[in-house]
Formats: structure tokens, sequence, C-alpha cells
């Protein structure tokens, strides 16, 4: 059975199949070829409240990154940070922005942390 994950804050990105990669504190358990539910919310559902289930994906590459690999650098860093948004569901934004709202302000991470970082490919792609 695939594992749940949510991904509240990028719900139309992954209804439009756009999304196709997401950064995540802990996760460090997956590998290549396991299987995810994405949902629009997974924890603190109301009793009784459905799991509204967006997309079933297979993930094809897993590696441990520093927040700070995500910013752009002086020495030419800016098109993998560029691209790491469109693919993170969140194109045009500024991955400063990104780094700082999601991980550094709302979780208390630093620059230096490791994150999981997961990226997908959409099952009904592949299938049909």
């Amino acid at each position: 059975m695939p594992r749940l994950m949510s991904v509240a804050m990028t719900t139309q990105a992954v209804i439009e199949r756009r999304k196709t990669v997401t950064r995540r504190k802990g996760w460090t358990f997956l590998k290549p070829g396991d299987r995810l539910t994405l949902c629009r919310k997974v924890q603190g559902r109301k009793p009784g409240e459905a799991l509204d289930r967006l997309a079933e994906v297979e993930v094809v590459d897993v590696r441990r990154e520093q927040l700070r690999d995500v910013i752009p650098r002086s020495d030419g860093g800016w098109p993998y940070a560029a691209a790491e948004m469109g693919r993170e569901g969140f194109p045009g934004t500024h991955p400063r922005d990104f780094v700082e709202e999601y991980f550094l302000d709302a979780q208390g991470m630093t620059l230096d942390d490791l994150v999981t970082r997961i990226e997908w490919r959409y099952l009904d792609e592949s299938e049909g």
C-alpha cells in the first residue's frame, strides 16, 4: 500500500501534473520505486472527513541536500534553483523566498540543514 503524502500547498500543481519534486525534513526511508499517494490533506482531518486522493506517483530519485543548495549562488547555481521552483510547484517564486517561508520560518531550520529531495513520475501518465 502506498504511503500518503500531503501536498496541501501545491494541490493545483499536482492536479495539473506540474509538480514533480518536493523537499521534506524527514522521509529519509524513501527509495526509487516506492509509490506514494498524493493527497490534499493527510493529517489534521476532522472525524469522518474523507481523504482527498489527488494522484498516484512513483519515486524516481531521492537524495539529501542542504537547503542552501536551492538558493542561487554567484557561481552559476541560478538555473538549477529556478528550475527547481517550477518542479516544486512554485514557478516564478524566488528560491530564497521559498526556502525562507517553508523551511527557515515555518520549521526553524537553517541553510545548513539537510532536507530530502523527492522526485516522482505520475503513474497515470505512463500507464495510459
